[in-house]
């Protein structure tokens, strides 16, 4: 089973004897070992599956890992066996111990915007920066183990910050509800101050797998730390060179701290890349050693040579986005390749507008990545709050947005009052509203807009069952003028946006029904099921892919432009004022490794900010690519600048032949 893998490769999924970590660099084959040694964990060594938890950091990646394990064991031998994300895993934790965490076994998760919700209710306020500076503040201390009584004690400069964050606690205690962060602090919480539970968790598993362990932040170390124990048999698989996290939380010295809590750590290399070309390999080394380095790696590759990196000098950013379609038609008629063979990869979501167009005006596919989904819209989750809770009124984070958008004379010290009662009926909160002891906890003016909004609720799910899907959603959206509340409370631009988002879900709902005889309540229940069969059909569509580069990571294309390679751009203005350039060079050093056959990097002269014009410099990064990478001297680009229009027009007429 194991004589398909290179000697690193094997080593690493052979050793057992204490605490692993596998240094694999870009396209080195990191999930081949995983799903490798689990599948020699459960057919070499006798172990049962149920007892291998392999955590990762994304569902995509987890499936992928899942799929890849069940072909290595047929298909058999598998079943119980635990490939999950860190977060599910404490999911997992806290469902089965919910009552030693003080939660009702159907606690309920909140997402991003029912956290910045409640936040802007708490705050009394509508501005959204502000919400979104209190939630990170919020979620960095979940992510370093700091609870609200600590930070309130510690807090000398972000005291507010602290009170703030001790009272959506108090929110979140009263509404049985977690967000995304208790998933793994509540977890670690409870293991740690447990000894029962820590020693039950530890005997259920016998080895953990870690996947892009340099993206870990505090506290899910913390959890791996826990439930490793003393035995210490844990897999660790991760790369220094590719920790682009740091923003949100993740922490590259895991990877120091692993060395200093486990002195017997074994560490495996692995170093042959199974993507890219030589060259680009040899750029990508070049650009990662003007890094400090805890551990020392160089990628190689027997892919041959390959093609020279192109950097491009554009004269502004729609010079650049017309160069870089002509170049990628030109490519693709010589090459006969795919779209789907090319990404056009940048620092920052507003660079990809230009691109969009120039793809536009040649009628070229593609798939933009990164940016905000169209379901995560607020519009879509507020209607989807309404399907979520008429299809089971026991959604508590459903019920909270639901009741208060629009807002129906429902506030912040109703639903704690609501939510405490609820915990202590342990009932959902749409159940405890119809309770007798309601009555006596909420006044009537507080009680009566509850109840006819859960009436109400009650009405659309009876017809939701029986009637046409099209008119039962006409008729709940008119019965709660979300349109008139959409245009009191946005700019009349805004509103038009978000009121027409409304209509195209509307509409793709109905047209979804009538296509498939689904009732409202049908369709409800397949929404998440329909919109991850839509992402799978895009994976393999002949699109060209937009993308950030930190969505990037963990992809690979044929071929690859980075573009806006300057400075202030990539590294980021802020980054570089504030010392951050390792974690800029680090995200320059995925963008070249997401390449296989071709890189083409470019810059402009100048871009336009705040309405002005501002000279750019190419990024320093491209020097430090080595000596291999030239940059176009004032001829090049000149040249480029005269012939580019030309070129691209009878590009277009060969096209058309």
């Amino acid at each position: 089973m194991l004589s398909r893998l290179n000697p690193p490769q094997r080593e690493a999924a052979k050793f057992l004897d204490g605490p692993l970590l596998v240094l694999a660099g870009a396209g080195s084959g990191k999930t081949r070992v995983i799903t490798h040694k689990i599948a020699y964990l459960i057919r070499e060594c006798a172990y049962k599956p149920g007892s291998i938890a392999a955590i990762t950091f994304t569902n995509k990646a987890a499936r992928e890992m899942q799929e890849r394990a069940a072909k290595l064991l047929d298909g058999k031998d598998g079943k119980g066996l635990i490939v999950t994300t860190f977060h599910s895993m404490g999911l997992r934790i806290l469902r089965e111990e919910s009552a030693s965490a003080g939660l009702k076994p159907r606690f309920s998760i909140l997402d991003s915007a029912d956290v910045q919700q409640i936040i802007a209710e708490t705050l009394k306020t509508t501005d959204r920066q502000l919400v979104r500076q209190a939630v990170t503040r919020i979620s960095l201390w979940k992510n370093k183990m700091v609870s609200p009584a600590l930070a309130l004690q510690t807090a000398e400069h972000d005291h507010t910050w602290a009170r703030l964050y001790d009272r959506y606690d108090a929110t979140l205690k009263a509404y049985q509800a977690v967000d995304f962060d208790d998933l793994i602090r509540l977890p670690v919480a409870l293991l740690t101050e447990r000894a029962e539970l820590l020693d039950k968790w530890q005997n259920r598993l016998r080895h953990l797998l870690i996947d892009e362990y340099q993206d870990t932040n505090a506290a899910q170390y913390q959890l791996l730390k826990l439930l490793a124990g003393p035995r210490a048999s844990f897999t660790a698989v991760g790369d220094d060179d590719q920790s682009i996290y740091g923003w949100r939380g993740a922490s590259a010295d895991n990877l120091r701290a692993l060395k200093e809590d486990y002195p017997q750590l074994h560490v495996v290399k692995l170093e042959q890349n199974y993507r890219s070309t030589v060259r680009i390999l040899k750029a990508a080394n070049s650009l990662i050693t003007h890094n400090p380095k805890l551990f020392d790696k160089r990628l190689w590759s027997d892919l041959g040579l390959g093609d020279a990196i192109q950097v491009v000098q554009s004269r502004d950013e729609t010079s650049e986005a017309e160069t870089v379609v002509m170049r990628l038609l030109t490519h693709k008629m010589q090459h006969r390749t795919r779209f789907r063979d090319y990404a056009i990869l940048y620092r920052g979501n507003h660079q990809a507008r230009v691109f969009e167009q120039a793809l536009r005006n040649e009628k070229i596919p593609y798939r933009l990545s990164g940016g905000q989904s169209f379901f995560d819209k607020s519009e879509i989750k507020d209607i989807t709050s309404y399907l979520r809770l008429v299809a089971n009124a026991d959604d508590d984070p459903a019920f909270i947005r639901a009741v208060t958008t629009p807002k129906r004379g429902v506030g912040p010290s109703t639903l704690e009052t609501l939510g405490t009662l609820a915990a202590d009926l342990h009932e959902s909160l749409f159940e405890a509203v119809f309770s007798s002891a309601a009555g006596e906890r909420l006044s009537p003016r507080q009680l009566d807009p509850l109840r006819d909004f859960c009436e109400f609720i009650n009405r659309i799910s009876f017809r939701a069952e029986r009637e046409p899907a099209g008119q039962v959603l006409d008729d709940l959206m008119q019965a709660i003028g979300y349109e008139a509340w959409l245009y009191d409370n946005e700019e009349p631009r805004a509103a038009e946006t978000r009121w027409n988002n409304v209509q195209d879900f509307l509409r793709w709902l109905g047209t979804r029904g009538e296509e498939d005889g689904k009732n409202l309540l049908e369709l409800t229940q397949m929404v998440a099921l329909i919109t991850l069969l839509d992402e799978r059909e895009d994976e393999e569509a002949d699109v060209v892919k937009l993308s950030t580069l930190h969505a990037a990571k963990g992809l690979e294309y044929e071929h690859v432009f980075l573009v806006g390679v300057e400075e202030g751009m990539l590294p980021h203005r802020d980054a570089a004022e504030e010392g951050r350039l390792d974690e800029e060079r680090r995200l320059m050093y995925v963008g070249i490794t997401r390449a296989r056959r071709s890189l083409t990097a470019t810059y402009c002269e100048r871009r336009k900010r705040g309405g002005e014009w501002v000279a750019c410099e190419p990024s320093r990064f491209l020097a430090e690519m080595g000596e291999d990478i030239k940059l176009p001297g004032k001829a090049d680009s000149a040249e480029s600048r005269l012939h580019g229009s030309d070129r691209l027009a009878a590009l277009k007429a060969m096209l058309s032949g």
